[in-house]
């Protein structure tokens, strides 16, 4: 914007008031994809927001969720007309799906140095952080928490159990692959066996877990690494992790430049931002998930005494595309009855 020079004292305020606005607009805008507590003032989003825009003379816009696999039903709705450059959120159980859409553009990034329990080659998803599917219970309510799947899948009414939907929420959709990863065919006798316990479906773990906290049920579908938020911001080990002996589901979170993006450069810096240390140091206090680069001593002991599954599982991307419809129905023909 072209400024003219006025005469008068008055004017030459209103200019300068209108010199910062007019700078403000003409800062290009990166609208990021992501899910609720992701956005939330205690999650990452508000301090990453800050120190992007510190570098980026941008306006880093969020819009939030209920949870990951929404993401994906967003993007597939909106089609070539979404308004998003990032999305952020995904996991391997929904990037194949993703793909498939032909809105993932490649990122560009540079991932050498990451320490993520897996080799990762796609070129196409950047991932952030990781960590492992858990149920959490309230050790105050129950101090004998059902040690393996087979006991908490017994039939019985008790104790309660929080989870969340698979077909709008990433841990809902993995404790459907987690579930096939150990039990295979015979998953649905586990889910006939759970289901008497369940005692809300919800879309998104935001929700579910602010149950869970608020007494509504001693157990709640979440992370082995949430016990941590609960140790660090709260100073108490009330709230614990389940480790089971047939293993744990990993969840690996990604994001994603989007092919149809008004903003391509602008979107493929936030993904090497995603990965920088300065933002991997972000993510285990605010979004209390293990970082994907070695942060060193910038990673609380809350994390690294953790008690962490003996057994590792995780589908490909591809058998969890395959299989993900054919499963969901299956959960949704148990739960519902």
């Amino acid at each position: 914007m072209r400024i003219t020079h006025f005469m008068t004292p008055f004017c030459g305020v209103l200019i300068g008031l209108a010199v910062p606005a007019a700078l403000a607009q003409d800062k290009p805008v990166l609208t990021v994809y992501t899910y609720n507590s992701f956005t939330s003032e205690w999650g990452p989003g508000p301090t990453l927001e800050t120190a992007f825009e510190a570098q980026c003379a941008c306006d880093l816009q969020w819009v939030a969720l209920e949870d990951g696999a929404s993401l994906l039903a967003r993007l597939k709705l909106e089609g070539k007309n979404t308004k998003a450059d990032v999305v952020l959120g995904l996991d391997t159980n929904l990037t194949a799906e993703t793909k498939a859409t032909g809105l993932i553009a490649p990122h560009g990034v540079d991932l050498a140095g990451l320490a993520l329990p897996i080799d990762w080659r796609d070129e196409n998803f950047v991932p952030y952080d990781w960590g492992y599917f858990s149920f959490v219970y309230d050790s105050e309510k129950l101090p004998n928490p059902p040690a393996s799947f087979e006991a908490l899948a017994d039939g019985k009414d008790e104790p309660k159990i929080l989870i969340q939907d698979p077909r709008t929420s990433t841990p809902g959709l993995g404790l459907v692959m987690w579930l096939r990863e150990i039990y295979g065919d015979k998953a649905p006798e586990i889910w006939a066996g759970i289901k008497p316990k369940i005692l809300t479906v919800t879309k998104g773990w935001s929700e579910s877990y602010g149950l869970f906290t608020e007494g509504e049920a001693p157990i709640v579908l979440s992370y082995t690494t949430s016990p941590a938020y609960h140790q660090i911001v709260e100073s108490s080990d009330r709230y614990k992790a389940m480790i089971f002996p047939e293993g744990h589901y990993m969840q690996i979170e990604v994001a994603a430049r989007i092919s149809e993006s008004r903003q391509p450069d602008l979107a493929r810096s936030f993904l090497a931002f995603l990965v920088s240390p300065e933002a991997q140091k972000v993510l285990p206090t605010t979004n209390y998930m293990y970082p994907v680069r070695d942060i060193g001593a910038d990673l609380p002991q809350a994390f690294i005494d953790l008690p962490k599954p003996e057994k590792s599982l995780l589908l490909s991307a591809e058998d969890a595309a395959q299989n993900r419809d054919a499963w969901i129905r299956e959960w949704l023909g148990i739960v519902s009855q």
